[in-house]
Protein backbone atom coordinates (compact mmCIF):
# COMPACT_ATOMS: atom_id res chain seq x y z
CA UNK A 1 0.00 0.00 0.00
CA UNK A 2 1.36 3.46 -0.96
CA UNK A 3 1.01 6.56 1.03
CA UNK A 4 0.89 10.37 0.88
CA UNK A 5 1.21 13.33 2.95
CA UNK A 6 -1.72 15.41 4.15
CA UNK A 7 -1.55 18.64 5.43
CA UNK A 8 -3.67 20.94 7.36
CA UNK A 9 -3.05 24.61 8.33
CA UNK A 10 -5.05 27.46 9.94
CA UNK A 11 -5.34 31.26 9.65
CA UNK A 12 -7.36 33.99 11.53
CA UNK A 13 -7.54 36.60 9.44
CA UNK A 14 -7.57 40.07 10.85
CA UNK A 15 -10.77 41.48 8.96
CA UNK A 16 -12.83 39.91 6.75
CA UNK A 17 -11.45 38.69 3.40
CA UNK A 18 -13.30 41.53 0.90
CA UNK A 19 -11.56 44.16 3.19
CA UNK A 20 -9.15 46.22 2.01
CA UNK A 21 -6.65 45.13 4.42
CA UNK A 22 -6.70 41.53 2.65
CA UNK A 23 -6.59 42.87 -1.11
CA UNK A 24 -3.28 41.38 -1.40
CA UNK A 25 -3.36 38.16 -0.11
CA UNK A 26 -6.74 38.01 -2.21
CA UNK A 27 -4.49 39.05 -5.61
CA UNK A 28 -1.35 36.60 -4.71
CA UNK A 29 -4.13 33.25 -4.23
CA UNK A 30 -4.33 31.76 -7.33
CA UNK A 31 -0.72 32.73 -8.13
CA UNK A 32 0.54 30.99 -5.25
CA UNK A 33 -1.97 28.47 -5.71
CA UNK A 34 -0.71 27.84 -9.52
CA UNK A 35 2.88 27.38 -7.90
CA UNK A 36 1.39 24.88 -5.50
CA UNK A 37 -0.59 23.11 -8.42
CA UNK A 38 2.43 22.47 -10.51
CA UNK A 39 4.87 21.83 -7.70
CA UNK A 40 7.05 18.27 -7.80
CA UNK A 41 4.94 15.73 -5.54
CA UNK A 42 1.81 18.28 -5.53
CA UNK A 43 -1.45 15.56 -5.53
CA UNK A 44 -4.56 17.50 -4.05
CA UNK A 45 -5.71 20.86 -3.04
CA UNK A 46 -8.89 21.87 -1.02
CA UNK A 47 -11.03 24.46 -3.18
CA UNK A 48 -14.43 26.25 -3.00
CA UNK A 49 -16.48 28.44 -5.10
CA UNK A 50 -13.65 30.56 -6.49
CA UNK A 51 -10.89 27.60 -6.84
CA UNK A 52 -9.47 28.32 -3.09
CA UNK A 53 -10.88 27.39 0.06
CA UNK A 54 -10.96 31.10 1.60
CA UNK A 55 -15.05 30.71 1.11
CA UNK A 56 -15.36 27.40 3.19
CA UNK A 57 -16.64 27.07 6.92
CA UNK A 58 -14.78 24.76 8.99
CA UNK A 59 -14.69 26.22 12.12
CA UNK A 60 -17.14 28.59 13.69
CA UNK A 61 -15.14 31.06 13.34
CA UNK A 62 -15.50 33.44 10.39
CA UNK A 63 -12.18 35.33 10.01
CA UNK A 64 -10.26 31.63 10.52
CA UNK A 65 -9.50 30.15 6.29
CA UNK A 66 -8.10 27.07 5.88
CA UNK A 67 -5.51 25.49 3.57
CA UNK A 68 -5.55 21.56 2.90
CA UNK A 69 -3.14 19.62 0.35
CA UNK A 70 -2.04 16.34 -0.45
CA UNK A 71 1.73 15.56 -1.50
CA UNK A 72 3.63 13.01 -2.70
CA UNK A 73 5.97 13.22 0.19
CA UNK A 74 6.98 15.08 2.92
CA UNK A 75 9.83 16.96 0.80
CA UNK A 76 7.68 17.94 -1.66
CA UNK A 77 5.71 19.77 0.77
CA UNK A 78 8.79 21.53 2.21
CA UNK A 79 10.52 22.50 -1.05
CA UNK A 80 7.00 24.48 -1.83
CA UNK A 81 6.06 25.63 1.37
CA UNK A 82 9.96 27.23 2.06
CA UNK A 83 11.80 26.99 -1.21
CA UNK A 84 9.19 28.48 -3.72
CA UNK A 85 7.61 32.13 -3.95
CA UNK A 86 5.14 30.81 -1.65
CA UNK A 87 7.94 31.97 1.15
CA UNK A 88 7.62 35.88 0.29
CA UNK A 89 3.73 35.61 0.90
CA UNK A 90 4.57 33.79 4.25
CA UNK A 91 6.93 36.33 4.95
CA UNK A 92 4.21 38.80 5.33
CA UNK A 93 1.50 36.75 7.08
CA UNK A 94 1.22 39.03 9.69
CA UNK A 95 0.11 42.23 7.85
CA UNK A 96 -3.48 40.11 7.30
CA UNK A 97 -3.33 37.13 9.83
CA UNK A 98 -3.61 37.14 14.10
CA UNK A 99 -0.81 35.44 15.77
CA UNK A 100 -1.76 31.87 16.31
CA UNK A 101 -1.19 30.89 19.67
CA UNK A 102 -2.30 27.05 19.64
CA UNK A 103 -0.61 25.01 16.98
CA UNK A 104 -2.13 25.88 13.46
CA UNK A 105 -0.67 23.41 11.22
CA UNK A 106 -0.77 19.20 10.71
CA UNK A 107 0.69 16.84 8.67
CA UNK A 108 -0.22 13.13 8.36
CA UNK A 109 -0.27 10.09 6.14
CA UNK A 110 -3.13 9.51 4.05
CA UNK A 111 -3.31 6.29 1.83
CA UNK A 112 -2.79 7.10 -2.07
CA UNK A 113 -6.10 8.00 -3.69
CA UNK A 114 -7.52 9.28 -0.20
CA UNK A 115 -9.05 12.73 0.01
CA UNK A 116 -9.03 13.68 3.49
CA UNK A 117 -12.15 15.51 4.55
CA UNK A 118 -12.01 18.96 6.74
CA UNK A 119 -13.37 17.57 9.63
CA UNK A 120 -10.87 14.50 9.25
CA UNK A 121 -8.00 17.51 8.97
CA UNK A 122 -9.59 18.98 12.55
CA UNK A 123 -9.57 15.44 13.89
CA UNK A 124 -5.71 15.34 13.22
CA UNK A 125 -4.94 19.34 14.31
CA UNK A 126 -7.32 18.82 17.74
CA UNK A 127 -4.70 15.47 18.40
CA UNK A 128 -2.03 17.27 17.85
CA UNK A 129 -2.84 20.33 20.21
CA UNK A 130 -4.15 17.89 22.86
CA UNK A 131 -1.59 14.65 22.74
CA UNK A 132 1.73 16.21 20.83
CA UNK A 133 3.13 14.77 17.86
CA UNK A 134 2.72 11.26 17.02
CA UNK A 135 2.90 9.08 13.76
CA UNK A 136 -0.62 9.86 13.79
CA UNK A 137 -0.27 13.56 14.05
CA UNK A 138 3.16 15.69 13.41
CA UNK A 139 4.79 19.02 11.98
CA UNK A 140 7.85 19.44 9.56
CA UNK A 141 9.97 19.20 13.37
CA UNK A 142 8.90 15.56 13.11
CA UNK A 143 10.85 12.26 11.36
CA UNK A 144 7.69 9.88 11.40
CA UNK A 145 7.94 8.10 8.45
CA UNK A 146 5.14 5.11 6.81
CA UNK A 147 6.51 2.21 9.25
CA UNK A 148 5.95 4.53 12.41
CA UNK A 149 2.35 5.06 11.11
CA UNK A 150 2.00 1.79 10.54
CA UNK A 151 3.71 0.43 13.84
CA UNK A 152 1.13 3.09 15.76
CA UNK A 153 -2.06 1.86 14.23
CA UNK A 154 -2.74 -0.40 17.11
CA UNK A 155 -3.13 2.70 19.66
CA UNK A 156 -4.80 4.95 17.30
CA UNK A 157 -7.55 7.05 18.28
Amino acid sequence: MNFNLAQLNIARMLTPIDDPIMIDFVNNLDRINAIADKSKGFVWRLTGDQDNATALRVFEDDFMIINMSVWKNKQSLFEFTYNSSHVAIMKRKKEWFSKMKDIHMVLWYVEEGHIPTPEEAKKRLSYIRNHGESPYAFSFKSDFSINDLNNYNATTP
